[in-house]
C-alpha cells in the first residue's frame, strides 16, 4: 500500500509495511474535508426529495387532477428544460461568486419552488412551479463538485464524490417513506409545503460550516498542505465557446447526455412502474424504493472507492477511472429483462444493482472534469455537461410517456437504460483516451 509522506502529501509512496506511521499520518493531516462532503450529502439528499416527490405521488395526482401520461411527462419535460437552462448560467455563475454565496442562493430560491407545488390548482400552476423549482436545482452539482475540487487532493475526489452523491439515493430514499405516509393523512399539498422547508435548515448549516480551507479556521495547516498537494494548475478563465473547442469537455458533456436520463428515468418511473406491474398500493411502494436505493448508494460509494483505490495502488488516472466505469456499465445490462420479471424482489434486485451501478459509473464521470480541467473551470464544465444531461432528460420524458400513452409498457425505456452505460463509456474512451489534461494557452484566458 502506497501511503504519503508527511512533509509532501501524496507525492512520495512509503512502504506498505509501516501502517502504524499511515495512521499517526492521517491524524495528523485532519479531517475536516469530510465534515464538508458530509454537509454536501445532506444538500444533494435534500435536492433529490424535493424533486422526486411527484414522482411518488404520480398516481395520486393523475387521480386527483386528470392528467394523463402526456400530461405527466410534459412535467418532467419543463423540468428537465428549466434545469438545462440553468446549467448554461449556474456554473459560470458559481465560478464567479463562489461556492459558498452560489450554493445558499440556489437552496432558498428551489425550497421556495417545492413550497410552490403545494399551492398549484392547475396543470399551468404546476408547469411554471417545475419549471422554477429545475431552475434553481440545477446548482446543486455544479457547486457541489467545486467544493470538492477546493476541498480534496485529486487522488481523494472520487471517493468524496461518491460519497457525497450517495445523498441522491438518501433523498430517494426516504421520500417514497415520508411523502406517502404525509399524503395519505394530510394530503398531498402539505408534502410540498414541509418538504420545502426543510432547505432552509440545511441553509443555517451550510452558511455556518462552509469557507474554503484557506479561510477555515478548522481546517489545520496540515490538512491544508494535503488538501493543496496536487501541481498547481494555472488560474485561468475562458468562455464556454473555448471550453466547447476541447474535447475534454465534450467527454463529460456526451457522457451526461447519454446517462443521465436513464436516472431521470429510474427517478420519476420506476414507483409508477411498481405501482403498474406489481399491484402496490401507494402505501407500500415506500419499502422496494428503499431497497433499491439503499443498494444503490452502495454503488455510489463503491464507484468512487474503487478509482482511488486502483490510484492508491499505482494504477493511472486513465485507467483507474476507466476500470471503474466498465464494471459499472456491465452491471447495468441485467435491467432490459425488467419488464419480464414475474417477482416484484427480483426486479427490485435488478433495477438496484443497475441504479446502484449508475451511481458509480457518475461519480467517476463527474470527477473527470476536475482530472482534466483547472479548478477554476470545474463549475463552468460541469454546468455545461449538466446542461446536456437536462436535454437527455427532456428526451427520456417525451419516449417514456409516449411509448406508455401508446403501449402501456416499459420494455423499450429498460432497454434503453441497458445499453446507455456501454456506450457511453465507448464515447468516452474514443473521445479521451488517455485523459489527458487540457493545457490553456494564455490567449485563451
Amino acid at each position: 500500500m502506497n501511503l504519503p509522506s508527511i512533509s509532501t502529501p501524496g507525492s512520495e509512496p512509503l512502504p506498505g509495511s509501516k501502517t502504524g506511521v499511515a495512521a499517526k499520518i492521517v491524524r495528523h493531516i485532519g479531517r475536516f474535508r469530510w465534515v464538508i462532503c458530509t454537509v454536501l450529502l445532506l444538500g444533494v439528499m435534500k435536492n433529490y426529495m424535493d424533486r422526486q416527490v411527484i414522482g411518488v405521488l404520480k398516481t395520486t395526482l393523475q387521480h386527483d387532477l386528470g392528467w394523463s401520461e402526456i400530461d405527466y411527462g410534459n412535467l418532467v419535460f419543463a423540468f428537465q428544460a428549466a434545469y438545462a437552462l440553468g446549467m448554461v448560467l449556474v456554473g459560470r455563475f458559481i465560478d464567479r461568486v463562489g461556492t459558498r454565496l452560489g450554493y445558499a442562493l440556489a437552496m432558498a430560491f428551489w425550497s421556495l419552488a417545492s413550497m410552490a407545488h403545494g399551492l398549484a390548482s392547475s396543470f399551468t400552476g404546476f408547469i411554471v412551479a417545475r419549471f422554477a423549482l429545475g431552475l434553481g436545482e440545477s446548482a446543486v452539482f455544479p457547486a457541489s463538485l467545486k467544493a470538492i475540487a477546493e476541498w480534496f487532493p485529486k487522488k481523494e475526489r472520487a471517493l468524496a464524490t461518491g460519497i457525497f452523491n450517495a445523498g441522491s439515493n438518501l433523498g430517494a430514499i426516504a421520500t417514497p417513506l415520508i411523502v406517502p405516509w404525509i399524503a395519505v393523512h394530510w394530503g398531498w399539498r402539505p408534502a410540498f409545503f414541509l418538504l420545502g422547508g426543510v432547505g432552509f435548515a440545511w441553509l443555517v448549516l451550510w452558511l455556518w460550516v462552509y469557507r474554503r480551507p484557506q479561510e477555515h479556521s478548522s481546517c489545520s495547516p496540515a490538512e491544508l498542505e494535503y488538501i493543496c498537494s496536487d501541481p498547481i494548475a494555472p488560474s485561468v478563465r475562458v468562455s464556454w465557446f473555448r471550453l466547447l473547442a476541447h474535447r475534454q469537455t465534450w467527454v463529460i458533456v456526451l457522457g451526461k447526455f447519454i446517462t443521465d436520463p436513464i436516472w431521470w428515468f429510474y427517478l420519476f418511473w420506476i414507483p409508477d412502474f411498481l405501482q403498474r406491474q406489481h399491484g402496490l398500493a401507494l402505501l407500500k411502494v415506500g419499502m422496494p424504493i428503499l431497497v433499491i436505493y439503499l443498494i444503490s448508494d452502495v454503488g455510489s460509494v463503491a464507484g468512487g472507492w474503487l478509482s482511488s483505490y486502483l490510484i492508491q495502488h499505482g494504477r493511472t488516472v486513465n485507467a483507474s477511472r476507466k476500470i471503474a466505469m466498465l464494471i459499472c456499465a456491465v452491471c447495468v445490462v441485467p435491467i432490459v429483462f425488467a419488464p419480464r420479471i414475474a417477482s416484484m424482489w427480483g426486479v427490485v434486485l435488478v433495477i438496484g444493482i443497475a441504479a446502484a451501478a449508475h451511481q458509480g459509473f457518475s461519480c467517476n464521470l463527474y470527477t473527470l472534469s476536475s482530472d482534466m480541467f483547472p479548478g477554476t473551470m470545474v463549475a463552468s464544465v460541469v454546468g455545461i455537461s449538466g446542461t446536456a444531461g437536462a436535454i437527455g432528460g427532456m428526451l427520456i420524458a417525451k419516449i417514456v410517456s409516449g411509448f406508455l400513452q401508446r403501449t402501456h409498457s416499459y420494455a423499450v425505456p429498460f432497454f434503453l437504460a441497458g445499453s446507455a452505460y456501454l456506450i457511453a463509456l465507448a464515447v468516452i474512451h474514443g473521445l479521451a483516451p488517455k485523459l489527458k489534461p487540457v493545457e490553456f494557452r494564455a490567449a485563451e484566458a
